[in-house]
């Protein structure tokens, strides 16, 4: 309904629809999935979309609780100084460096495995990637040691040219490595369009020699080709 001067009046349904679409992209829902969980709001009772609002505050409430319980141990490690660098990762993200690093206890350590490491605690403090970490969970013996092996190959060419032949090939079984699960998840995240000008990769290709970034730099517009056509 609008006034005469053209100044459009919204009523107290509008006011919900609007107060819920806040709270469905607090939770990490898309815009996508906000709109599809809309539609479903458009046959329902006033009643109806007042619970389902509380339904949503319960969940963000109930995350809040949780985060505030990870708070409480860091700064109860942080006050006994021992706090460890990846303490301050999700359950999840710990999970999966936890199973990933039990497969691997036994081969040699890899540079490239720890800068990786410490690349995927930033994007986890960032809270972005829930989807893609969830992918990733659980993490198979024979993916960890696989990865790893990927990783010392990418060791070595950290005195290597930009164009050795090893750059192509590796960049190759990189991404072949990737699981479809994985895939879809970067789909589902929004990174059909990935590119290196984003901060994640941005940081990733600046902390690695020349011929490894160009091997990163390969993987991410494979990556963008295959989940294009998924």
């Amino acid at each position: 309904m609008r006034r005469a001067n053209g100044y459009r009046v919204y009523g107290l349904r509008d006011a919900i629809v609007l107060a819920r679409i806040r709270r469905l992209t607090e939770l990490g829902l898309s815009l996508d999935e906000v709109g599809d969980v809309l539609a479903d709001d458009q046959g329902r009772e006033l009643h109806e979309i007042l619970l389902a609002l509380d339904e949503d505050l319960a969940v963000q409430e109930q995350r809040i609780r949780e985060r505030r319980r990870r708070l409480a141990v860091l700064i109860e490690s942080a006050g006994r100084g021992e706090l460890e660098a990846d303490d301050a990762v999700s359950e999840d993200m710990r999970r999966f460096l936890g199973e990933r690093d039990s497969a691997v206890g036994g081969l040699p350590a890899s540079d490239m495995a720890e800068r990786e490491r410490e690349l995927l605690a930033l994007m986890d403090s960032t809270g972005g990637g829930d989807r893609l970490l969830a992918a990733m969970l659980p993490v198979t013996p024979e993916d960890a040691v696989r990865g790893h092996e990927l990783h010392l190959r990418l060791d070595e060419l950290a005195n290597a040219a930009v164009d050795d032949p090893r750059v192509e090939a590796l960049a190759e079984a990189i991404v072949e490595s990737v699981p479809a699960e994985v895939v879809s998840a970067l789909e589902a995240e929004g990174l059909r369009d990935l590119d290196m000008g984003d901060s994640f990769s941005a940081a990733l290709l600046g902390s690695v020699a020349p011929a490894q970034a160009e091997v990163l730099k390969q993987v991410i517009r494979l990556l963008a080709e295959r989940v294009a056509k998924s």
